[in-house]
């Protein structure tokens, strides 16, 4: 009787508990794979356009271009910054240098040379073999 005067279509029922917790865990998964997708776009767009726009411009006018909303935007150009800056961070940079420099001395073959280039590496194909590798957590 009362499902004639409450549907479920305006009163849905209640997830249990437990599903509830692996909903919103699938939820933020794929919410993660999202922003990972547009930061490895992102990067990839200012390795291709490093001649003609300095990084900065380049991860904004990805965003606007790519049309990224506002609260996910700021955490895609944030982690494309912390990407970039991971290479250009004199202390990171100095302890590489100084495994290198370990490695080379302890006779390890196989240790790259110091580089003395500041720009970030090129990251034209990191976007693309991410798509091969599916991570499950």
């Amino acid at each position: 009787m009362f499902t004639k005067l409450f549907p479920e279509s305006i009163f849905p029922r209640k997830l249990s508990a437990a599903a509830e917790r692996r909903m919103r865990l699938a939820m933020a998964r794929g919410e993660e794979a999202i922003i990972r997708a547009h930061v490895d776009n992102a990067l990839m767009f200012v390795d291709t356009l490093a001649e003609e726009l300095s990084f900065d411009r380049a991860i904004d006018t990805y965003i606007r271009v790519m049309g990224v909303p506002e609260p996910l935007a700021s955490t895609v150009a944030t982690r494309a910054l912390v990407a970039l800056g991971q290479d250009l961070v004199p202390y990171r940079r100095r302890s590489r240098e100084l495994e290198r420099a370990a490695a080379a001395a302890s006779g390890e073959a196989g240790a790259p040379p110091i580089e003395e280039d500041s720009k970030p590496r090129l990251r034209l194909n990191d976007a693309s073999e991410a798509r091969g590798r599916v991570k499950r957590a």
